[in-house]
């Protein structure tokens, strides 16, 4: 399911959060059973899925993964890893580019080390989160191009979850329909036309940090 587009301006993560959670609480009802999973990806997405998962009772934690960008143009995402899976690439990126996947070995290696590093900054000793048998929802703050979405979920479908949603307050409508294959139901508050940048959606979109996620889930 993907609902239908709207143009919105957040004020800022916590507003989007707050009204992104009510999209998820229509779609993720409460019922018997493990309770829902609201995994995050850091670091923007950290606090618009702290509302999220309040307003649904869920467990929070954390999805880890890392862009793989454009040479020369690193913010231009034509693949991304997660967690311990394989590279994911955009077909239509490496094309456009007249690139192939393996042209991307050394960035794919130096993401990994980053990647790592970001798992032992944020999660520490804690275990990732099993996905088995339960309702996850992946929350990010926008979606852009939609290739770390896709390697996100690409890895979690692997762990079995029962129901795979995605969720984001604003999303480029190529890339929120991009994600069908690969999310049970795609939730986007707003898909304008004149998507250009995830922050053009926001008044406030300053840049997070390592310890604004490690305060969030310092007491986990």
């Amino acid at each position: 399911m993907v609902h239908d587009p709207s143009e919105l301006i957040f004020a800022d993560r916590d507003e989007a959060g707050r009204l992104l959670a009510e999209a998820v609480a229509a779609q993720v009802p409460k019922h018997p059973g493990p309770i829902p999973l609201v995994l995050a990806l850091p670091r923007g997405g950290v606090p618009v899925a702290v509302r999220v998962a309040a307003r649904i009772g869920a467990e929070l934690d954390l999805v880890l993964a890392r862009k793989i960008g454009a040479p020369g143009r690193p913010e231009f995402g034509v693949g991304a890893i997660a967690e311990d899976g394989p590279p994911v690439f955009d077909d239509d990126s490496l094309e456009h580019l007249g690139l192939a996947a393996g042209d991307f070995d050394d960035t794919v290696t130096a993401e990994r080390a980053e990647l790592r590093r970001r798992v032992r900054e944020y999660r520490g000793d804690r275990p990732a989160p099993d996905p088995t048998g339960r309702e996850v929802v992946v929350v990010d703050d926008g979606l852009a191009t939609g290739v770390t979405a896709r390697a996100a979920l690409r890895w979690l479908a692997g762990r079995h979850p029962r129901r795979l949603v995605f969720a984001a307050p604003v999303c480029a409508p190529s890339a929120r329909d991009g994600l069908s294959g690969y999310a049970d139901t795609v939730i986007c508050l707003s898909a304008p036309a004149a998507f250009r940048a995830v922050g053009q959606w926001y008044l406030d979109f300053g840049q997070l940090t390592d310890a604004d996620v490690r305060s969030v889930f310092a007491h986990s």
